[in-house]
C-alpha cells in the first residue's frame, strides 16, 4: 500500500483531533474502491485493497460504482460505503509496530477516509450529506449510518496479525457502513455534514458494547432488536437473542421432555461399513426454525436395547436430521451400531436427547484444516460445507481403508468443486491402493494461521495430539473430536458436596458419569466421549487425570468431565 496525503499529515493532526468532540462536519479526505484480489496467499477474494479515486465519484444504492465486494460479509444497499477514521493510524503504528507500514489511510478497506468523524461521535442513524461546501443539502448525496463494521478474518491476513479482527470492535476502531438515501457523486475535499442525528444515545462504540463486550444485558438486547434503522445483519443478531431469552424462560417455567420420540423415515447404504438414517419427530417442536441446529452437533439417541449413544448430525434441523453410523468391527462394538444397523429399520422408533452445540469456528484463523478417518468425516461434513458458502479457506485430509468405504460421495464432490469466492481443496487417502495420511506433512505444509480439527479412529488422534503437541500448536489452534474413549483406570472414590456429601465408588471399568446417573436425575451428559461439555461438574478438591477435549487448561482447574476423566484416590465433586 502507498502513502497518501492524508497519511503524511496524520501524525501532526491526531494531536488536534479529539475522538470523542461532537461531530457536525468534516472533510471528505480520501474517495477510495478496488476489486477482488486474492489475499494472503489464499485464494479467498478480498475487495480490501482499495485505490485512491481522483475527480468526481458517483454514488449509487450498492456504494461506489465499480467497488467490488465478496458480498458473504461486505456489500449491499446496507453496507455500501464503509467510513474510517483516519487519526487511527498512528496509534496503530504504535501499538503494532511489525505491521506498522500497512496502517495507513485505506488499510482498513474504508471508502470515505475521514479525521474526526469515529465510533464514538457517528451515531445508529445519523443521516449525513456529502458535497460541495457551497450545495444545499438537498443537491448532495445523502447516506445513514445503518451498522457498526465487523471486521472478519481476512483483516488478520492484511495485516499478518493474528486475532487483530476481534481486538478491533474491543477498542472500537472497526468503521461504520452507511446505506444510501440519495444516489450523486462526491469527490476528495468534499464537505460531511451532519442534518439529523434520531438516536444520539447509540453511538457506533454503545453499539459495539451489546454486540460483542456486554452480550447479556436483556433490556439493551431489546432495545437494539427492534430498533428500525439498525441494519439487518446486526438487528437480526439482537432479534436471535431476544428469542433465545424467551426460550430460556418459556423452558423455566415448563421444562422440556428430556427424550422425544423420533421416528426412521429413511435408511440408506453409503458404504459396506456405512449406513445413514434420517430421522423425523413424531411431535414436532413449534419453535424448531427458531433454533437450528448448527454445524457440528450430535444428537444423543437411547436405542431400544437400553444403549444410549451419541451420534455426529451430518444434515437437518431439531425436528428431521441425519446420522451416518458405521458398523463397529466385532472386536471394538459395544452393540450401538449393531442395534442401527441390524435393527432401525424404516418406522422404527427411537428416543432423542440432548442435541449439542456445533463445533465452533476459531474467527481469528485465516485458514482452516480438516483430517479426518472413516466415519470421523460425519463430524466435520456439516460445517465445511458451511464455510465453503461463506467462502472460508479450508482444506480436507479423509483417509478409508478403500476407495469403496467413502461415504456421502455426491456432498464430497460438491465440496471439492471450485467456489466462485474462497479455496476448497479435498484429498482423499485409500489405505487399499497405499496411500497414506501423513498427519506431520500436513502440519508442517500448513498455511499461515491455521486452525486443526481432527476426527477418526484412536491411532490418528493419538498421532494428532502427539504432532500438534511437539509443534507448540496451542488448544485454540487445534479441536479434537473423538467418537472413542478410553475410559478405563484404576477405581476411585467420589464424594458429592452438594448432595450431603454422599460418597460414590467409582470401579475400573466404568464411568463417574455412569455412577453420578445411578444415583442422581440431574446429571446431564451428551457425547459421552468428552467433546461437548454437557456432563461437566465442578472439582473441589483431589486430583483428576483429565480426558477428552472440551475442557480448557483453565478449566481443568476448577471442572471435569464426568464422561471421560477419572479421579485419583478421592475426590470431590458437585454437581
Amino acid at each position: 500500500m502507498a502513502a497518501s496525503k492524508t497519511e503524511e499529515s496524520a501524525a501532526g493532526a491526531r494531536a488536534e483531533i479529539d475522538l470523542r468532540a461532537p461531530f457536525t462536519r468534516d472533510t471528505l479526505l480520501e474517495v477510495r474502491s478496488g476489486e477482488l484480489k486474492p489475499l494472503g496467499g489464499l485464494d479467498v477474494l478480498s475487495g480490501i485493497d482499495k485505490s485512491i479515486l481522483e475527480g468526481p465519484v458517483h454514488i449509487g444504492l450498492n456504494g461506489i460504482d465499480g467497488d467490488e465486494h465478496d458480498y458473504t460479509f461486505h456489500g449491499g444497499p446496507e453496507k455500501a460505503i464503509l467510513g474510517y477514521c483516519s487519526s487511527h493510524y498512528p496509534d496503530l503504528k504504535e501499538e503494532y509496530p511489525t505491521a506498522a507500514a500497512s496502517f495507513i489511510p485505506g488499510g482498513f478497506g474504508e471508502n470515505f477516509v475521514t479525521a474526526h468523524m469515529n465510533e464514538r461521535n457517528v451515531c445508529l442513524g445519523d443521516v449525513v450529506a456529502v458535497g460541495d461546501d457551497n450545495d444545499d443539502d438537498d443537491k448532495c448525496v445523502l447516506l445513514e449510518v445503518c451498522l457498526p463494521r465487523q471486521p472478519c478474518f481476512k483483516l488478520n491476513l492484511r495485516f499478518e496479525l493474528k486475532n487483530f479482527a476481534a481486538t478491533t470492535w474491543k477498542t472500537s476502531r472497526t468503521g461504520w457502513y452507511y446505506r444510501v438515501l440519495r444516489e450523486g457523486t462526491v469527490k476528495a475535499g468534499d464537505t460531511i455534514r451532519l442534518v439529523s442525528r434520531p438516536h444520539p444515545e447509540w453511538t457506533v462504540e454503545r453499539v459495539q458494547e451489546y454486540l460483542h463486550r456486554n452480550k447479556d444485558d436483556v433490556a439493551m438486547n431489546e432495545q437494539l432488536a427492534s430498533l428500525a434503522v439498525l441494519g439487518v445483519e446486526s438487528r437480526k443478531e439482537f432479534q436471535r437473542r431476544v428469542a433465545r431469552q424467551k426460550a430460556k424462560e418459556r423452558k423455566a417455567r415448563e421444562p422440556p421432555p428430556r427424550w422425544r420420540d423420533f421416528r426412521v423415515v429413511e435408511r440408506k447404504r453409503e458404504t459396506p461399513r456405512i449406513m445413514s438414517f434420517t430421522l423425523e419427530a413424531a411431535e414436532p417442536l413449534a419453535d424448531a426454525e427458531d433454533i437450528k441446529l448448527e454445524s457440528g452437533s450430535h444428537a444423543k439417541i437411547k436405542l431400544g436395547n437400553g444403549l444410549v449413544r451419541a451420534y455426529s448430525i451430518v444434515g437437518g434441523d431439531r425436528n428431521r436430521f441425519t446420522l451416518g453410523i458405521a458398523l463397529a468391527d466385532a472386536d471394538k462394538s459395544r452393540g450401538g451400531s449393531r442395534y442401527m444397523h441390524d435393527v432401525a429399520q424404516v418406522g422404527h422408533v427411537l428416543q432423542v436427547g440432548a442435541m449439542t452445540a456445533g463445533i465452533p469456528i476459531p474467527p481469528a484463523a485465516s485458514h482452516h484444516v480438516f483430517v479426518a478417518g472413516g466415519i470421523g468425516l460425519t463430524a466435520f461434513l456439516p460445517l465445511m460445507e458451511h464455510m465453503k458458502r461463506i467462502n472460508y479457506s479450508i482444506e480436507l485430509h479423509y483417509a478409508v481403508r478403500s476407495e469403496a468405504e467413502v461415504p456421502f460421495r455426491e456432498r464430497l464432490r460438491e465440496l471439492g468443486e471450485d467456489s466462485s469466492n474462497g479455496s476448497v481443496s479435498v484429498v482423499i487417502y485409500d489405505r487399499a491402493a497405499g496411500q497414506r495420511l501423513d498427519i506431520p506433512a500436513i502440519l508442517a505444509g500448513s498455511k499461515w494461521n491455521s486452525s486443526f480439527y481432527f476426527c477418526g479412529p484412536r491411532r490418528l488422534m493419538d498421532e494428532a495430539a502427539r504432532e500438534t503437541k511437539a509443534r507448540c500448536i496451542p488448544d485454540s489452534e487445534a479441536h479434537f473430536e473423538a467418537f472413542e474413549a478410553d475410559i478405563s483406570g484404576d477405581p476411585f472414590e467420589a464424594v458429592v458436596a452438594n448432595k450431603g456429601g454422599k460418597v460414590l465408588k467409582v470401579g475400573g471399568e466404568e464411568t463417574l458419569l455412569e455412577v453420578l446417573q445411578k444415583h442422581f436425575d440431574d446429571v446431564d451428559s451428551s457425547c459421552a466421549v468428552g467433546n461437548c461439555g454437557t456432563c461437566k461438574i465442578g472439582l473441589k478438591e483431589g486430583r483428576v487425570e483429565h480426558r477428552g477435549t472440551a475442557l480448557s487448561q483453565s478449566e481443568k482447574m476448577t471442572s471435569m468431565l464426568a464422561c471421560v476423566s477419572r479421579g485419583i484416590g478421592r475426590i470431590t465433586v458437585e454437581i
